[in-house]
């Protein structure tokens, strides 16, 4: 049986095409993979709730003030005006190149540590992870197997021991690794193929000759490994005649063996002999190792049964050292790891202990042939235990187990590297599959390529995303403050017949001048101390939560609010205005008021870039210079702030007029009542204090 698209490298043959297209194993597939509706990421979907929420505000504020200024008397322009004012002063303009921004530089330090993202808005959705379905074999391993043990003539021998060669049916055991073998050595001895068939030909390279060993057993047919058949059946012709030779899981070879090699010679395989057989099997497979059994018969006639056992080979693949710290940084941040592998599920069990997924009896192990039996409700059960194995998987078992976590709430990363994992792959939240071993389907269908197939790049980029998440949600924190002083002001000259204390140009100067490269500043904030040490937010939890919109317009847009009108106000009143007196446009005393006030919003948002860089950690702890990028934002606010208040050549442009030192230091107070108020909120959260923790904490 071949594929669709498989290339033949050498030798000829017939095929018959029983079928095409999506008849055909890679159509089917494809099939699946098409009918399997990519997920919207967390991020598209909070994006898209915060721009909703913001567009209701933004056009129920803007019409409701176009029919009150309407109605108060003011003309239609003037009404217009106002209305558009309100929708500028609510519209976070610089939203959609913030994200860019965040995700494009996670994006830039994640592919320096191995991970290269596909599409930018995946960068979040690894933050968001709850659970990360992982294979075993390359991806917590090295993909560096040996062989480490023999079990033969019922007795099991360590591979280095001097005098291995010398026991009674080693050279069988050689003859099975060479001619049941697909992989090959190039001619700097090292393997190109599976890595465990490689394994064999590394080891037996050493006692026999590889390349005269072949050419003697011209092989003429050929039973190939699958995920499951779990076995490969050659037939050989030799000068001595046909022989079969037999490798694969040891309970598949003891089915399809009636005989033993017991010190050379060929006696019938007894009870005793499958349960010594299937005891040190387990006794290897605890310790780790991957085990192949070997057999082989004379002749080929009923291929599949009457072969005669000769060993247990244990192999060794040691996990990758930098991997029980990244399950160590799992574990912490509250996300579960479920191993799915077609191994033994006592090696699948050794292998979670030695990287620290599990402790000893911890396990809760599911093989292959469990999923077949069991029905959804059952596994959604299992999988809700935790530390989860998924034991002698295939690799269709891995989008049932997808998506049945998904319908339990959970959001899934898994790994994938073969054709057979792109419905896994796409189905899931995060797709991840391996730059080394995994084809390019498997690539084509993940969100992200792992370049080193190492789980602890996942871990890292983990944290990348989780960064990313609380970096847009900083830039919407320090925007949102903004609106409050940019709208009270046409809600007090409505209601209260004072002059307007902003204009529509200073707001627009504000949200796409002085507040922009701050913001843009924020997007590239470094993860907080905690940021792995916090479970993943809640799939309910909103971008734009009720204590983020409660700080930012009930408080510190409220503080801001008050800086603008105790500066406005007091000019005023300097200026010998009283209430109710109508001034011109042009009146110098209204420039500069409407500067003082404008120019109070930028201070006070200095300051709020500033607490709005962490939000639990102190920003004194973190240091106020350790972000050049919001330090360059804040240098050009105050450039842009001077330039619009002392340059001459600005003022008709912006409506503003110069101000003294002592007008301008008005708000300062205000500022640093918002820095210091907001390190003692998270001074308080840090103590765990309940009520603080609850609304206080965006």
């Amino acid at each position: 049986m071949i594929f669709s698209g498989t290339l033949v490298q050498s030798g000829n043959g017939t095929a018959v095409v029983f079928g095409t297209g999506m008849n055909t194993q890679i159509g089917e597939i494809a099939q699946l993979t098409k009918e399997t509706e990519t997920v919207p990421s967390p991020l598209r979907k909070e994006l898209n709730h915060f721009i909703k929420i913001i567009s209701t505000i933004a056009v129920s504020l803007g019409v409701s003030f176009f029919i009150i200024g309407f109605l108060s008397g003011n003309r239609l322009m003037a009404s217009m005006i106002f209305a558009i004012g309100i929708l500028v002063a609510n519209v976070p303009e610089g939203l959609l190149p913030t994200v860019t921004l965040c995700l494009s530089m996670a994006s830039k330090r994640m592919a320096k540590k191995m991970a290269l993202i596909k599409n930018l808005d995946s960068v979040e959705t690894l933050g968001s992870t709850t659970v990360i379905c992982t294979d075993k074999t390359g991806t917590l391993t090295e993909n560096r197997i040996s062989v480490n043990t023999l079990f033969m003539n019922m007795e099991e021998r360590n591979v280095d021991e001097k005098d291995i060669g010398q026991i009674s049916g080693f050279d069988r055991l050689l003859d099975i690794s060479v001619l049941c073998n697909n992989a090959r050595l190039d001619d700097t001895g090292r393997y190109i193929g599976d890595p465990t068939e490689g394994a064999l030909l590394l080891y037996a390279k050493d006692y026999t000759n590889i390349s005269a060993l072949t050419l003697a057993n011209e092989r003429i047919e050929e039973l190939p490994f699958d995920s499951k058949t779990k076995r490969m059946i050659t037939v050989n012709r030799s000068a001595g005649g046909i022989s079969s030779y037999l490798k694969g899981a040891p309970e598949v070879i003891l089915e399809k063996c009636s005989m033993v090699l017991m010190q050379g010679e060929e006696i019938p395989l007894t009870d005793f002999h499958k349960s010594e057989i299937m005891k040190h099997y387990a006794r290897l497979a605890s310790r780790g190792e991957r085990i192949l059994g070997l057999a082989y018969r004379n002749g080929h006639d009923n291929i599949e049964t009457a072969f005669i056992f000769v060993a247990l080979t244990g192999m060794v693949d040691p996990p990758r050292r930098e991997i029980p710290d990244a399950i160590s940084k799992c574990r912490s941040a509250g996300i579960k790891v479920v191993m799915i592998t077609g191994d033994y599920s006592f090696t699948a069990e050794a292998v979670a202990r030695k990287v620290g997924m599990v402790d000893a009896g911890e396990a809760h192990i599911l093989t292959g042939e469990d999923l077949e039996r069991i029905d959804d409700a059952k596994l959604e059960e299992f999988l809700r235990k935790g530390k989860n194995i998924i034991a002698r998987a295939a690799p269709a078992h891995k989008l049932r187990i997808v998506t049945t976590l998904q319908a339990i709430g959970e959001v899934v990363t898994v790994t994938g590297d073969g054709v057979n994992d792109a419905p896994a792959l796409k189905n899931a939240d995060m797709g991840v599959a391996m730059g080394i071993a995994g084809t390019e389907v498997a690539k084509e269908a993940a969100d992200m390529v792992l370049l080193d197939d190492n789980f602890a790049t996942i871990v890292n980029a983990v944290e990348e995303g989780r960064t990313v998440y609380s970096n847009i949600k900083r830039f919407i924190a320090y925007v949102l403050t903004s609106n409050v002083p940019e709208i009270l002001p046409f809600i007090a000259f409505v209601l209260f017949d004072i002059p307007l204390p902003l204009t529509v140009v200073l707001i627009l100067s504000i949200d796409l001048g002085t507040d922009l490269l701050p913001a843009l500043g924020l997007g590239v904030e470094s993860s907080e101390f905690d940021v792995m040490s916090q479970p993943p937010r809640p799939r309910e939890e909103r971008l734009l939560s009720p204590n983020l919109l409660f700080m930012s317009y009930g408080i510190i847009g409220m503080l801001q609010a008050a800086a603008g009108f105790f500066s406005y106000f007091v000019i005023l009143h300097m200026g010998g205005w009283i209430w109710g007196q109508q001034l011109a446009t042009t009146d110098p005393l209204y420039l500069k008021a409407v500067t003082a006030f404008f120019s109070s919003i930028i201070i006070c948002q200095i300051a709020d870039v500033l607490i709005c860089r962490t939000r639990r950690d102190s920003v004194l702890k973190k240091g106020l210079f350790s972000n050049r990028f919001v330090v360059l934002g804040i240098v050009s606010e105050l450039l842009l702030l001077g330039n619009i208040v002392y340059n001459p050549y600005t003022h008709k442009l912006f409506g503003t007029h110069p101000l003294t030192l002592f007008e301008l230091s008005l708000s300062i107070p205000f500022a640093l009542f918002i820095f210091f108020g907001d390190e003692f909120r998270k001074y308080l959260i840090r103590r765990d204090v309940v009520f603080v923790d609850k609304y206080l904490n965006w």
